[in-house]
C-alpha cells in the first residue's frame, strides 16, 4: 500500500475521483427534481440537463445546463491546477488529464457509467493546451449556431483540437490527446450512429 503516498498516485486517484462527480445528475435532482439518467438521452452533461428540464421550466433549464457546463470543464481543471503548484512532472499532468476524463465517462458514483466528456475534455485541453482549445471551441460555436447539432458541433470541436495540436505542438508526445479523443469519440458512438441514421436530435 506504500504506492499510495505517492504524489502521483495520490493525483490520478483525485483525478479520477473529482472527474467522476455527476454534477448534471446531482443539480437537476436537487434543484428541478428530475432524473437525467432515465430521461432524454440518459447522458449527465449538460445537454441533456438542457433538455430534460426544459420541459419542466425553460428558465431553470439554461441555468442548470450552463452550471452541469461549467462545473463539468471545471473538475478536471481544478486537479490539474492544484498538481501543477505541486511542482509534478508534465507527464503526470497528462496522466491526470486523462483520467479526469474517464472518471467523467465512467463515473465510480454511477456504476461505471457516465457522460460523453466533452466538457471535461475541454476543461482539461484548456489547462494543458490552450491555444489549441481556443481553436476548438471557435469550431464548436460555429457548428452549435449553424448545424445545431450538439454531437456535430461537439465532436468537430474535439477533432480540430487534434488537428491543430500537431500543428502548434509537432514536438510533443500526442499520445495523450489521442486517447483522449478517442474516448470521446468513443462515448459518441450512439450519437454517430443516430447521425448516419438521420435520427440525431436538434438543440433547440
Amino acid at each position: 500500500m506504500d504506492f499510495l503516498l505517492n504524489t502521483n498516485v495520490q493525483f490520478f486517484i483525485l483525478a479520477y475521483l473529482v472527474g467522476g462527480i455527476p454534477f448534471g445528475v446531482i443539480l437537476a435532482k436537487k434543484f428541478a427534481g428530475v432524473d437525467v439518467k432515465s430521461s432524454g438521452s440518459g447522458s449527465i452533461g449538460a445537454t441533456n440537463v438542457l433538455r430534460v428540464v426544459k420541459e419542466k421550466d425553460p428558465a431553470l433549464a439554461k441555468k442548470l445546463g450552463g452550471a452541469t457546463l461549467a462545473l463539468d470543464a471545471l473538475k478536471g481543471l481544478f486537479v490539474l491546477a492544484l498538481a501543477y503548484l505541486f511542482g509534478v512532472s508534465e507527464s503526470t499532468l497528462w496522466g491526470i488529464a486523462v483520467l479526469a476524463v474517464i472518471g467523467h465517462c465512467y463515473s465510480p458514483f454511477l456504476g461505471l457509467e457516465g457522460g460523453k466528456g466533452i466538457a471535461t475534455g475541454m476543461g482539461v485541453m484548456a489547462f494543458m493546451l490552450p491555444y489549441e482549445t481556443i481553436i476548438a471551441l471557435i469550431v464548436w460555436a460555429i457548428g452549435a449556431k449553424t448545424i445545431k447539432i450538439s454531437s456535430v458541433s461537439s465532436l468537430s470541436g474535439v477533432l480540430a483540437l487534434l488537428i491543430s495540436s500537431f500543428i502548434i505542438h509537432p514536438e510533443m508526445a500526442h499520445a495523450p490527446v489521442v486517447i483522449i479523443v478517442f474516448i470521446l469519440f468513443y462515448k459518441h458512438i450512439p450519437n454517430i450512429v443516430r447521425l448516419i441514421k438521420g435520427e440525431e436530435k436538434r438543440v433547440v
